[in-house]
């Protein structure tokens, strides 16, 4: 039987972590079914990722799902595994190890939070996407392992997110508030209304207003307001772009607005932000059209 550290739910869902990349040890199509109906056997320190293309029955620690095509499963360590075939049976798979693995354990470096992972799941619509990552590490082995590494790590966090945040507990992000999510962030740089948002997410707007509610804990306003002044923030302290140039690549092009802003969301104005990063002591605040010294690029 598997180490219960792998395990939320034996033999139905594993807590797998994902913040840091795996090893690949082996990935390839398997084909199974050929001379045996019946496969049992166990990966005593490897985990194992396999995306379908046949039905079957699968029993892992003693739990039975039922397979079809389009079906992915994620089996931690050291568990027994039982394949009954219908015939010929082709799979992708990856045998893998991952950093910090299940519960950590005393004294040893955390490698964060592990996330419950159903055993067995429909990828759906997923499917296409998850071959083809599965695909490209098969032909990067070869020559770039690390990039086969990169390839499955994004696949196992295709899989993770089939599951939604709570696996444990079979609850999922709405849908519509996803897509919202999605268009805010992928136009922070331009005005926004919560209108838009709706229509963009295909839903009304006291509709987006409850969901966003009940999804995040507050208003959609208050959503793109933190979002914009969390990648200013970022933009202040990791860069040397103009003032000006983050202000208009987070929405806000009025550097009033923009400096209000920061003083009530980051609890400083921008220059005494980016001063936090720099080092520097800021000094009196520059008219809107001119740039800090420290902002323009360095001479070479």
């Amino acid at each position: 039987m598997t180490d219960d550290r792998y395990w939320v739910r034996p033999g139905t869902v594993a807590a797998v972590p994902l913040d840091e990349p795996p090893a690949v040890v082996s990935i390839g199509v398997g084909l199974h079914g050929v001379t045996s109906a019946l496969d049992v056997f166990r990966l005593p320190d490897l985990w194992q990722l396999h995306l379908y293309r046949y039905a079957a029955e699968l029993t892992v620690d003693g739990v039975p799902h039922a397979l079809r095509p389009g079906h992915v499963s994620l089996v931690p360590p050291g568990a027994v595994v039982r394949y009954r075939y219908r015939g010929r049976s082709e799979h992708l798979y990856a045998h893998l190890r991952l950093p910090g693995a299940g519960a950590p354990r005393p004294g040893a470096p955390s490698a964060g939070e592990p996330r419950p992972v159903p055993v067995v799941q429909d990828a759906g619509a997923g499917t296409p996407a998850l071959s083809d990552l599965l695909l490209r590490a098969i032909a990067a082995v070869p020559g770039t392992p690390r990039r086969a590494d990169a390839e499955v790590w994004a696949a196992l966090w295709r899989v993770a997110e089939l599951a939604g945040p709570a696996a444990g507990s079979g609850t999922r992000p709405h849908a519509s508030a996803a897509a919202a999510i999605a268009f805010i962030e992928s136009h922070l740089a331009r005005p926004l209304r919560v209108p838009e948002v709706a229509r963009a997410a295909g839903i009304s707007q006291n509709h987006l207003i409850r969901l966003f509610r009940r999804e995040t804990g507050g208003t959609v306003v208050a959503y793109i307001r933190r979002r914009r002044m969390e990648r200013a923030r970022h933009l202040l302290r990791e860069s040397t772009l103009a003032i000006p140039a983050i202000a208009a690549a987070v929405g806000m092009p009025d550097l009033q607005a923009f400096n209000k802003a920061c003083r009530r969301e980051l609890g400083a104005s921008p220059r005494a932000v980016r001063a936090i990063r720099t080092g520097r002591v800021p000094g009196p605040v520059p008219a809107a059209d001119q740039v800090p010294a420290y902002d323009r690029p360095v001479p070479r």
